[in-house]
C-alpha cells in the first residue's frame, strides 16, 4: 500500500514537473516570437547620431550606457510594451524631448558604435573634427497637422516657434492676411526638414491634447523623387544626368544595336 502511495506520488511529482516546463518552453516560445516581432519599429526615435535603423539594432548590444549618460533622462530602454526592438535606446519627444546638449553626452559613451559621432562631427573649414555638433542630428522631422494647428485656424500660437532651438530656421512664421476677419494675420509654422533635426522639443511645447506638430523618423516623413527625375535649374543634378547618360552608353555597344536590328529583321 505504502509503494503504491509511492508511486503515485512521484508520478504526481512528473506530472507537474513536466507541465512545468511545457508550461516553460511555450513562455520561452511566445518570448522568444515576440523579440522576433519587435526587432525594429519603423516609428522609433532613436538618439543622435544613431546608425541606419536595421544596423542600429543589430549594433546595439543593449548596455544602456546612453540612457545612463543622459542628464534629462530623455533616453530609455525599450520593453516588450514599446513595440520596438527589446532594450534599445529611444525616446518620445511629448513626453520628453532631446533637450540638444552641446556636448551630446550619449554619443561617446557607445561602446559598440550603434551611436557614431562621425554622423555629427563638426567640421571647420570642409574639414571634419571629432568634436559633435548636435544641431546636425537627425533623429527625425517635425510633421505639422495643419486641420488640428491652432494658428492654422487664425488664433494666434507660436508655442513650436519660441521651443525650437534652431530659432527662425528649422521653423518659420508664414504671415498670410486672415481673409475671414479681414483684421488679423495668420502666423502660420513652416517646418523646414533640412535644418530640423528631430530634437521633438516643438511636439513637447504644443498646447493642443494631441499634438498637432509631432516627429517622426526621416525614413517615414521624407518621400523620395527617384534617380529618373532631374532639376534642370541644379548644375549639381545636370552633371549626373550627363554621368548616367554615359554611364549607361558605355554598357551599350553597336554590336549590341546590330543585334536588336537583326532580331527585328528575323521577325520580318
Amino acid at each position: 500500500m505504502a509503494d503504491t502511495q509511492n508511486m503515485n506520488s512521484r508520478r504526481d511529482a512528473l506530472k507537474t514537473m513536466f507541465r512545468g516546463a511545457g508550461l516553460l518552453g511555450l513562455g520561452g516560445a511566445a518570448w522568444g516570437s515576440a523579440a522576433i516581432r519587435l526587432k525594429a519599429s519603423e516609428l522609433t526615435l532613436r538618439p543622435p547620431a544613431a546608425i541606419k535603423e536595421e544596423l542600429f539594432v543589430k549594433a546595439c548590444i543593449r548596455c544602456g550606457t546612453c540612457v545612463e549618460a543622459c542628464p534629462y533622462d530623455t533616453l530609455q530602454l525599450a520593453t516588450l510594451d514599446d513595440h520596438t526592438a527589446m532594450g534599445t535606446p529611444f525616446f518620445k519627444p511629448r513626453l520628453i524631448p532631446c533637450y540638444m546638449c552641446t556636448d551630446v553626452p550619449c554619443v561617446p559613451v557607445c561602446p559598440s558604435g550603434a551611436l557614431d559621432l562621425k554622423n555629427i562631427a563638426k567640421q571647420i573649414d570642409g574639414v571634419q573634427t571629432e568634436k559633435p555638433d548636435i544641431n546636425k542630428a537627425k533623429m527625425g522631422v517635425a510633421m505639422l497637422d495643419q486641420e488640428a494647428c491652432l494658428a492654422y485656424w487664425g488664433i494666434q500660437c507660436d508655442a513650436c516657434y519660441r521651443a525650437c532651438p534652431l530659432l527662425g530656421e528649422a521653423i518659420t512664421l508664414e504671415f498670410k492676411r486672415n481673409e475671414r476677419t479681414g483684421k488679423h494675420a495668420f502666423l502660420k509654422p513652416v517646418v523646414h526638414r533640412d535644418v530640423c533635426t528631430g530634437c521633438g522639443l516643438c511636439e513637447h511645447a504644443c498646447v493642443t491634447e494631441k499634438a498637432a506638430i509631432f516627429v517622426l523618423p526621416r525614413t517615414v516623413a521624407t518621400g523620395r523623387v527617384g534617380a529618373h527625375y532631374i532639376k534642370g535649374w541644379d548644375e549639381a543634378d545636370e552633371e549626373r544626368l550627363k554621368n548616367m547618360k554615359e554611364a549607361q552608353t558605355k554598357k551599350s555597344s553597336p554590336e549590341d544595336e546590330l543585334n536588336d536590328w537583326e532580331y527585328l529583321l528575323d521577325d520580318e
